[in-house]
C-alpha cells in the first residue's frame, strides 16, 4: 500500500522578499512576503504612508516604471509578474487581476459612459460583440445592487453619488470574471451608512464568487469585516500577521496594540481617553537602523534600534516581528482583563 497525499493548490498571489524604491532613495516597501490563498481574503493595514497601496499595485505592476524599482518575486496563479511583457500584463489586468480603486470618480473616465466604460472592458478581453458585452454590463450592475441598473449603464461617473460610483467601480473590476481583486480602501471616501453597505456587498461578492482578495484599509473594524486574515504593515513592512481573530485579540506586536487602543471600542474604560501612538512614521528616505516603529514603541530598549527584530511564531499561522512580542502581548492581555473585571 502507497501513502497518497492531497496536493495543496498553489496560493493565488504569492510574495517572497518584495521591495519597492521610488527615485531611488524612498524605498515604500520593505522585504515583504505574504500568500494569498485561493478564495481566501487579507485585509492589509496601517497607517498612510505604510506601504500598503504600493504592495497591491505592485502585484499588477501599475506602479510608474521609469521611477521604480522592484526586487523580489510576485507570482500570481502560478505565472511570475516580474518576467511578464506589455501583452501579458495587459492580458493579467482585469482578466486575472482587477482593483477597485479608493476614488472612483478618478478612476472612471468622466468624458464616457460608466457602461461604456464596462462594455469596453469587457471586450478588449473577450471577443464578443457590443450588445452582448452591454448585456453582461447590465449583470454586473444587477450584481452590486446597483437600482435601475440599465439606465444607470448609460449615466456619466459625475451623475452618480459616491456609493453608486463605488459599486460601479466594483461592477467594472469583476467584469471580467478576474481570479484575484485588489481593493485599494474602497470606502474611504464614503459616509458611515454607505461604508458599511459597501464592505457588506465585498463580503457577499468575495463567498459568492470565490474571489481571493486584498483589501487595503487603515480601519480594523473594516479589515475584522471583510477578512480571514490580517497583515498589519508598518514603514513598508510587515510586522504582524494572523487570522483576524489572532491579531484583533490576541496582537504580538506594539504598533498593533497601538492601533486598537485608538480605536474607539478598543480595549478601553468608558469615557476615557482615546490612546494616540505617539511620533510619526519614519522618512522612508532616511530609514533609521533596527526597527522602524523603535522611535514610537513604549517597550523599545537599546537592541531595537540597532538591528532587524525577529520574526517569532505567536501561534499557528500568527507571527510578529518584536524582540518583545510576548511581553506586548501579555501586556494588552492583562489590560484586557483589568477592564472586563471593572
Amino acid at each position: 500500500m502507497t501513502d497518497t497525499m492531497t496536493p495543496v493548490p498553489e496560493p493565488a498571489v504569492a510574495i517572497q522578499g518584495l521591495s519597492v524604491t521610488f527615485g531611488g532613495k524612498v524605498r515604500a516597501v520593505d522585504r515583504v512576503d505574504l500568500t494569498l490563498g485561493r478564495g481566501q481574503a487579507i485585509a492589509l493595514i496601517g497607517e498612510s504612508g505604510s506601504g500598503k497601496s504600493v504592495t497591491l499595485r505592485a502585484i499588477m505592476r501599475l506602479n510608474p516604471e521609469r521611477k521604480t524599482a522592484i526586487e523580489g518575486r510576485i507570482v500570481v496563479a502560478g505565472r511570475d509578474v516580474m518576467a511578464m511583457g506589455k501583452r501579458e500584463l495587459t492580458t493579467l489586468r482585469g482578466r486575472e487581476v482587477a482593483m477597485i480603486f479608493q476614488e472612483p470618480l478618478l478612476a472612471l473616465d468622466p468624458v464616457y459612459t460608466v457602461g461604456r466604460q464596462i462594455t469596453e472592458a469587457i471586450r478588449q478581453h473577450e471577443k464578443i460583440g457590443a450588445t452582448e458585452a452591454r448585456a453582461r454590463a447590465l449583470e454586473q450592475f444587477e450584481r452590486v445592487r446597483i437600482p435601475s441598473p440599465e439606465r444607470r449603464l448609460d449615466a456619466y461617473p459625475h451623475e452618480m453619488s459616491g456609493g453608486m460610483r463605488q459599486r460601479a467601480m466594483i461592477a467594472l473590476a469583476l467584469a471580467c470574471n478576474p481570479k484575484v481583486l485588489l481593493a485599494d480602501e474602497p470606502t474611504t471616501a464614503l459616509d458611515a451608512t454607505v461604508q458599511i453597505q459597501i464592505l457588506l456587498l465585498l463580503r457577499d461578492l468575495q463567498a459568492e464568487l470565490g474571489l481571493s482578495t486584498i483589501f487595503v484599509t487603515h480601519d480594523l473594524g473594516a479589515a475584522v469585516e471583510v477578512a480571514d486574515r490580517i497583515a498589519v504593515m508598518y514603514a513598508g513592512r510587515i510586522v504582524e500577521e494572523g487570522s483576524a481573530r489572532q491579531v484583533v485579540l490576541n496582537p504580538h506586536h506594539p504598533y498593533t496594540i497601538g492601533l486598537l487602543r485608538s480605536r474607539a471600542d478598543g480595549a478601553l474604560a468608558k469615557g476615557s481617553r482615546l490612546q494616540t501612538i505617539p511620533g510619526s512614521p519614519p522618512d522612508l528616505a532616511n530609514r533609521p537602523p533596527g526597527c522602524p516603529f523603535a522611535p514610537r514603541c513604549f517597550l523599545a530598549e537599546d537592541r531595537c534600534r540597532v538591528g532587524d527584530p525577529p520574526v517569532v511564531e505567536a501561534g499557528p499561522g500568527h507571527r510578529a516581528a518584536c524582540w518583545k512580542s510576548d511581553e506586548a502581548a501579555g501586556g494588552f492581555r492583562e489590560q484586557r482583563s483589568e477592564l472586563e473585571v471593572t
